[in-house]
């Protein structure tokens, strides 16, 4: 859990970055594209087994779209607006929609800790965004990508537990990212024109983070922590993630970090906590 927690906190700065010097669409398709690729090769390598029965293909292209296409294409276009740090900790208000999802979808009525824990997470995004004040206005659109992510992301792993793919959990992760990221770099294509002198040692090496770290490792990582842990107390250890996000991004590219900043990360997190513990 240390090593899946650093590994995506630490990817919401580092994209930032990249995105300076790639388009956005473009920076997050390559790397699902390397992760993909990487990540069916070690399969190969360790004997794990690829094949997709028909059954599971429909859905298997669903959880694509939900969980890495929305997930990483809105994600990445709200940091056009967003500081790295605000948008980890906007992302990750994702077990909240989940609790509330639970209800139409899975049948599971929302407590009073699951309602709290959507007032907490709304003030939490409200403190952060800033209210009232200067500037709040602008990063509009970044908070509404951001929430789409959350949102698609929560439905994703609402949809799981209604329907989890019969697939090895490597199988499951090579086959969603390679699926999702086709419609981003589709859209890459149509939409971007990268500048490909641009890019420096921090695009490039950006990218191949991106692939190496959070898709991949991370993955294994998550998968492993699974295994070994209750799902509710695996889903507690990422709650580290906004917070090295928000750190880290103040440490690497200068964002603010002060009381604001303070007071949003205890909110949204109290109210992912409530929401874990149903």
């Amino acid at each position: 859990m240390a090593v899946t927690a650093l590994g995506w906190g630490l990817t919401w700065p580092i994209l930032k970055a990249v995105i300076q010097e790639l388009p956005p669409l473009t920076a997050r398709g390559l790397g699902g594209l390397l992760a993909a690729l990487g990540l069916a090769l070690l399969a190969r390598a360790l004997g794990w087994p690829l094949a997709v029965p028909a059954s599971e293909r429909r859905a298997l292209l669903g959880f694509g779209l939900l969980n890495v296409s929305a997930w990483m294409g809105f994600s990445t276009l709200g940091l056009l607006w967003l500081g790295a740090g605000e948008a980890a900790v906007v992302a990750y208000t994702m077990p909240v929609w989940a609790a509330m999802l639970a209800w139409p979808l899975l049948g599971e009525r929302p407590t009073l800790r699951r309602v709290l824990a959507l007032l907490l997470g709304l003030a939490g995004v409200a403190v952060l965004m800033g209210g009232g004040l200067p500037g709040g206005a602008g990063k509009t659109p970044g908070l509404v990508l951001l929430l789409a992510a959350a949102l698609c992301f929560a439905l994703g792993a609402v949809m799981s537990k209604r329907r989890p793919l019969a697939l090895h959990p490597v199988a499951a992760v090579v086959w969603q990212v390679a699926l999702g990221t086709v419609p981003i770099l589709g859209l890459s294509f149509l939409l971007e024109r990268p500048d490909w002198s641009r890019p420096g040692l921090i695009g490039w090496g950006g990218v191949l983070y991106m692939a190496a770290v959070p898709l991949s490792l991370c993955y294994l990582t998550w998968f492993g922590a699974l295994r070994r842990l209750p799902a509710n107390t695996a889903a507690m250890g990422t709650l580290a993630t906004p917070l090295i996000g928000m750190l880290a991004s103040a440490a690497l590219l200068g964002e603010p970090l002060g009381w604001r900043q303070g007071v949003a990360v205890a909110l949204t997190l109290s109210g992912v906590v409530l929401a874990l513990r149903g």
